[in-house]
């Protein structure tokens, strides 16, 4: 057996399973790593044509592709492209590693231990209490290889949170000018928006208080915008349209009395970031979107992917207490029920907690403005990361 020496190259390896969320959060990180850290980062993906969405110029056909510094290898079964050991090697989300790769890592292992790729299972985010505690414990597996579970988390006893250095930078910069929101809106194809309109950006699963939300805007004296992708979020406002969904296109507009809803096209991440900064009330889902409204210092709900036994709930609790530990009591009151109630799906409760709001709107975005220096607790996950593996 011919031992192959390890490169200082790092493996992301990503199963899609959510459309955008799981590989929203690797490619960031890949990007963050190559640029920030001049890393050499192969990044494998199992469905091509679900990134290119976030990554308009990606072909879904190629089995090996390289943007932003970052190799992006089309991950079958086997493998395509020959596995090449390396310093670092991360399974997102516990998705399970390619045969031939667990084979190289075993190889190592009994050839020269001190060859093995650190290995390390990339966890979903939580702000919940056990998080700390269990960040970083490694994993003795069945061939005596050790893997350690990487937990994200909003502590400093965590794996921190993915935030590019010069993001909040940027987009203090951005919401500095006002003119950047329009031209941004005029980029999208999007029309009739004025200053003094509301603005919400809207990217949720399926819930049946979004179409009660909308027939409430459309009674508001203040013109409102919901700027919505093509997905999962207009199947629940079906009956506003005058067409299936499946008809609609990216630039169409629908209006009914205050309200107007706008199709949005599909973006990359940079603009996606841009329409969260542009909007004054963001709705998001899952992790990805989720940690990129927070950035936005924007107010937001978060839609969380529901789970059995609406454990779901739990996970929402554990942030909001986290996220409302500074408001006075009435805000955080009205933020927790107002994120609860639309999970649950509870519509008269969810309204009245969005008119209730109205008024507190200064105090709701003066905390969102906080958020992210307390969230952040000093440095990053990127950060984090490359200093665990070095002293690991």
């Amino acid at each position: 057996m011919v031992l192959e020496k390890r490169s200082a190259h790092w493996d992301i390896f990503c199963a899609v399973v959510d459309n955008y969320g799981d590989i929203g959060v690797t490619w960031r990180l890949a990007k963050q790593l190559a640029a920030e850290y001049q890393i050499e980062v192969n990044l494998w993906v199992d469905d091509l044509f679900s990134f290119q969405h976030i990554l308009p110029d990606l072909d879904p056909n190629l089995s090996l592709q390289r943007y932003v510094g970052v190799n992006i290898y089309q991950w079958k079964q086997p493998l395509e492209a020959k596995y090449r050991p390396g310093h670092v090697v991360i399974e997102a989300f516990a998705c399970e590693l390619p045969n031939e790769v667990k084979q190289s890592l075993n190889e190592q292992h009994q050839l020269a231990p001190s060859q093995v790729p650190i290995w390390l299972n990339l966890e979903y985010l939580s702000a919940e209490s056990w998080v700390d505690g269990c960040h970083a414990l490694p994993s003795l597996q069945s061939t005596g290889l050790k893997k350690h579970f990487y937990f994200p988390g909003f502590t400093q006893k965590s794996g921190g949170l993915i935030c590019e250095s010069s993001l909040i930078e940027q987009r203090e910069s951005w919401q500095a000018n006002p003119q950047n929101r329009f031209k941004l809106f005029d980029s999208l194809g999007l029309k009739g928006i004025e200053t003094g309109h509301q603005v919400i950006s809207l990217f949720s699963y399926e819930n049946s208080v979004l179409l009660s939300l909308c027939q409430y805007l459309q009674q508001n004296s203040r013109p409102t915008h919901i700027l919505v992708p093509k997905g999962r979020s207009l199947t629940s406002l079906q009956s506003l349209f005058p067409a299936p969904v499946e008809e609609l296109a990216a630039g169409d507009r629908i209006q009914q009395g205050s309200l107007t809803i706008h199709i949005l096209p599909m973006t990359d991440q940079q603009a996606y970031d841009q329409l969260l900064w542009s909007c004054d009330f963001n709705i998001v889902r899952g992790e990805d979107s989720f940690l990129r409204a927070q950035w936005a210092a924007k107010p937001f709900i978060w839609h969380i992917y529901p789970q059995d036994e609406d454990y779901h709930l739990v996970k929402l609790a554990a942030f909001l207490e986290r996220y409302t530990e500074k408001l006075p009591p009435m805000l955080k009151v009205l933020i927790d029920a107002l994120n609860t109630n639309f999970n649950q799906e509870l519509t008269s409760e969810t309204i009245r907690n969005w008119h209730e709001l109205q008024d507190l709107t200064p105090l709701l975005l003066q905390h969102a403005q906080n958020w992210p220096n307390d969230a952040l607790n000093g440095s990053d996950l990127a950060e984090r990361l490359v200093h665990f593996v070095k002293n690991g």
